[in-house]
C-alpha cells in the first residue's frame, strides 16, 4: 500500500468524531426513563441527562419512543442473558430459581432515589394502556420471560427434579408473575429481606415435591 509523501498531509475522515458512547448514552436514557416514567421524562431531560444536544439525540436514536423501545431492549437483553446463564447452569431447580429472583430484586432495591423496581414493568405497564408500540413490546418481553421459565421446567421435570404431571406452561406464567410481584413489592418500598422471604416462599410453591430420580 503506497505510503502518504511527507508534503502530502493525510485525509481525515469526513465528519465530526462521535462525542458519545451509545451504550452508555443508551444506559442513562433508561435510568432517566427508569425515575421518571414514559411520559414524565421530557426531551430535554433525557438529552442534559445523556449528555447530547436534541439534534443529535435525534440522530443517534430517533425520537422519545424509539429511544424508549431501545432502553427497554437494553433492559430486556440484559435480563434474558443474565436468566439464560442462570437456567444452563448444572444446578437443581430450586437453586435456579431463587439465583433468579435474588438477583432480580438486588437490581429492584437499587436506584439512588429509592428502590425502583423492574424498568419494563414500572414503565411499560403503564405506557402500554395507550401506547400500542409499547404495549406489543411489553407483552413480547413478558412471553419470552414466560418461555424461559417454561423450558427450565420442562428440563426439571427431565432430570427429576419436578413431577411429571407439572403444566409447566401455567408454572412459567405464575414464575413471571411472581418476578412481576417483587418488582412492585420493591417500587412500594418493602423491606428487600420481605422480598427475599417472598421469593423463598415463592420457589418453595412452583417447585412442589421433587420426583424421586429413576435408579439406573
Amino acid at each position: 500500500m503506497a505510503q502518504n509523501s511527507p508534503a502530502t498531509p493525510a485525509k481525515r475522515p469526513r465528519g465530526r468524531p462521535r462525542a458519545y458512547e451509545p451504550d452508555k448514552a443508551l444506559a442513562r436514557a433508561m435510568e432517566a426513563f427508569w425515575e421518571g416514567g414514559y411520559s414524565g421524562t421530557s426531551l430535554d431531560t433525557l438529552a442534559e441527562r445523556m449528555g447530547m444536544n436534541r439534534p443529535s439525540l435525534y440522530a443517534a436514536f430517533g425520537d422519545k419512543e424509539q429511544l424508549y423501545l431501545k432502553a427497554l431492549e437494553r433492559y430486556s437483553d440484559g435480563s434474558r442473558a443474565f436468566i439464560k446463564a442462570a437456567f444452563a447452569a448444572d444446578q437443581p431447580l430450586s437453586k435456579a430459581l431463587l439465583q433468579v429472583y435474588t438477583a432480580a430484586i438486588d437490581v429492584y432495591v437499587a436506584g439512588e432515589n429509592g428502590q425502583r423496581g423492574c424498568f419494563s414493568t414500572v414503565t411499560a405497564a403503564t405506557e402500554a394502556a395507550t401506547n400500542p408500540v409499547v404495549r406489543e413490546a411489553f407483552a413480547q418481553g413478558l412471553k419470552r420471560l414466560d418461555g424461559a421459565f417454561e423450558a427450565r421446567f420442562r428440563k426439571a421435570i427431565a432430570d427429576g427434579d419436578l413431577a411429571s404431571s407439572a403444566d409447566t406452561r401455567m408454572l412459567g406464567r405464575l414464575a413471571t408473575a411472581i418476578i412481576q410481584t417483587l418488582a412492585l413489592r420493591a417500587r412500594s418500598g418493602e423491606a428487600k429481606a420481605s422480598l427475599i422471604a417472598t421469593a423463598k416462599s415463592a420457589v418453595e410453591m412452583l417447585c412442589g415435591e421433587p420426583r424421586a430420580r429413576a435408579r439406573r
